[in-house]
């Protein structure tokens, strides 16, 4: 009796002391230190702020946002490409709604959408519509492209040296600041970060 009395309290013991050690790595010590690796030369987990020069958040690093320029005052921003599902073509467009707008290569609506933005674009920075690019027009998959390509990027350089008082080279300067190259030297394309040239060139949410 006595034996089998003891034996199962030492397996209680037992049992407790694994459910304490575990508690302990996998409770405590492993969300701590996966906590603390996604804070390290990163804020990724915190969405990839960006705050601006006032220290205010002026979005993420991973979301496109295409700022506009307010009534009757000369637009010195870079724009992004389409965001959003708008079907309307010249809506600034909504990151919030990052779903496609599955309009396919035969949508008359795509073909007029792509035609007018064209236009616009084309007005907007002087230029003819066959200098626009087809990136411009189109949304990406995931409608939230923070980027755009330097083709893009070059075509609104001279408009916005123009509204912004600087010359074309320091505007060009900025630009290939916030561009990177193909990732790890062979995927991709080069690209330019929209929010982070904007903030180079003094823009601000704060009030």
């Amino acid at each position: 009796m006595n034996t089998i009395t003891s034996g199962f309290f030492r397996q209680c013991a037992v049992a407790f002391s694994m459910l304490v050690a575990l508690t302990v790595i996998l409770g405590v010590a492993y969300p701590a230190v996966v906590w603390a690796a996604s804070r390290v030369g990163s804020n990724s987990a915190e969405g990839s702020q960006v705050t601006d020069a006032k220290g205010c958040n002026a979005g993420s690093t991973l979301i496109g946002l295409d700022p506009k320029a307010p009534a009757a005052t000369p637009d010195s921003y870079l724009h992004a490409r389409v965001l959003g599902s708008d079907d309307d073509p010249m809506a600034p467009g909504d990151p919030a709604a990052s779903a496609a707008s599955n309009q396919g290569p035969n949508s008359e609506t795509l073909a007029h959408n792509i035609a007018a933005r064209r236009a616009l674009i084309a007005q907007r920075e002087g230029v003819a519509p066959s200098a626009v690019p087809a990136e411009a027009v189109t949304g990406s998959g995931s409608g939230l492209d923070p980027q755009i390509s330097p083709e893009y990027a070059a075509i609104q350089i001279p408009r916005i040296a123009r509204a912004s008082g600087r010359s074309q080279e320091a505007v060009r300067q900025i630009v290939d600041a916030h561009t990177a190259g193909r990732q790890w030297g062979f995927l991709g394309q080069q690209r330019v970060n929209v929010l982070e040239v904007n903030l180079a060139l003094g823009h601000t949410v704060c009030k």
